[in-house]
């Protein structure tokens, strides 16, 4: 982990349209092997070879796992999931914290059943906040402490021009969940180093939102794009969002989803460069000059300092497109029997510890949290 995200954060539905277009590789040949040590398969290479640890987590009997989203870490190295949830279970919690070893410590967060979605902390003068974006019926975003009580929520800032009436009020009914470019549906959040931060709007309106440290919208930057020319500073449905320091000056980059790319932005939302050939990638992370991408199609993949490809983990992309093709939806994520060991379905989110290992949360029915032990 870099040390600005020490210091302020650790930390992501996948859309039933066709994953045909999502086939296209890197350039730059990636260095992948597999292999068992101790019954646990090792992927990557060279300094990059990891330990795959499915499931490490454990949930006690009175809770289960719902289709998770997002991984994070509090500066005490605890580990923090948020899982949709099911909106007809409303007492069910939507966020679990477990210590290092993977021992369940609380959950709380019923307030984001149905809709838990992103996830980040931040330190904030020696307390940690949870930053939570929260979609479907849920469509909020909201600050929380560690312990699970509610600082703040908000829904759609209104002020930027961009939504309908009503699209800063919730919960919203089921029967009343409108999707479109004029709705607020959050999806997650990257900190500023002057206490602020931005809020992705990446199922809704495909903005990027910029809030003060009270939390009060200031700006906003990025539009729809069109499929036909996918210009750069538009998007197609920009899932996740990240500060990039490992340059001269910090960058946003953006994962946008179904362009198959990352962006690269001035803080101010002046476009600087794009990265395609991804697999839907959903969310970003760094660790020193890394950066860990979590691709929905079955892998994730590292970059170097120059955005050049060191290895792709735990890859299973031709099965799973050709189980999209077959089915006509994604029936592997919801039959555990065909899981692979050491093998992806859909890396929603991913995030480094403090030692560099790597946690991944999976979009599947059942919910899979996988520890990635950096070995070496």
């Amino acid at each position: 982990m870099n040390s600005s995200k020490q210091s302020e954060s650790s930390r992501r539905r996948f859309l039933q349209t066709s994953l045909v277009g999502a086939a296209a590789t890197f350039a730059t040949p990636a260095i992948v092997t597999a292999r068992k040590t101790n019954s646990n398969p090792i992927v990557g290479s060279g300094e990059y070879q990891y330990e795959v640890q499915h499931s490490f987590p454990q949930l006690p009997d009175k809770y289960h796992w719902q289709t998770t989203h997002n991984v994070a870490f509090d500066s005490e190295g605890n580990l923090y999931v948020i899982h949709e949830g099911k909106f007809e279970n409303p007492e069910h919690p939507t966020i679990f914290v477990f210590d290092e070893t993977g021992k369940f410590m609380r959950a709380f967060g019923e307030q984001f059943v149905g809709g838990g979605h992103g996830l980040e902390i931040r330190n904030e003068d020696g307390e940690d906040f949870l930053y939570v974006c929260a979609y479907q019926q849920q469509r909020s975003f909201a600050k929380l402490t560690t312990a699970g009580e509610q600082v703040w929520r908000k829904g759609a800032p209104m002020k930027s021009g961009v939504y309908a009436k009503g699209e800063d009020s919730f919960p919203r009914k089921r029967d009343d969940n409108p999707w479109g470019r004029d709705r607020f549906i959050p999806t997650n959040i990257a900190f500023l180093s002057e206490g602020g931060f931005l809020l992705i709007d990446g199922y809704g309106a495909y903005r990027i939102h910029r809030y003060d440290r009270d939390a009060n919208w200031v700006s906003s930057f990025g539009e729809p794009g069109d499929p036909t020319n996918k210009k750069d500073g538009t998007f197609k449905l920009p899932h996740g969002i990240w500060i990039d320091n490992r340059g001269g000056e910090p960058l946003v980059v953006v994962a946008d989803r179904e362009f198959d790319r990352l962006q690269w932005f001035t803080l101010g939302g002046e476009h600087q460069q794009t990265l395609d050939g991804f697999l839907w990638p959903a969310n970003v992370d760094t660790y020193g000059d890394v950066m860990l991408v979590s691709e929905l199609v079955a892998r994730v993949t590292l970059l170097d300092k120059n955005n050049e490809v060191i290895a792709h983990l735990g890859t299973d992309t031709k099965r799973i497109q050709q189980d999209q093709r077959d089915t006509g939806g994604f029936s592997i994520r919801t039959d555990e029997s065909k899981w692979l060991s050491g093998k992806f379905i859909h890396p929603h989110d991913a995030c480094f510890d403090k030692d560099g290992n790597i946690f991944v949360a999976e979009w599947v029915a059942t919910g899979r949290v996988s520890k990635l032990r950096r070995l070496g």
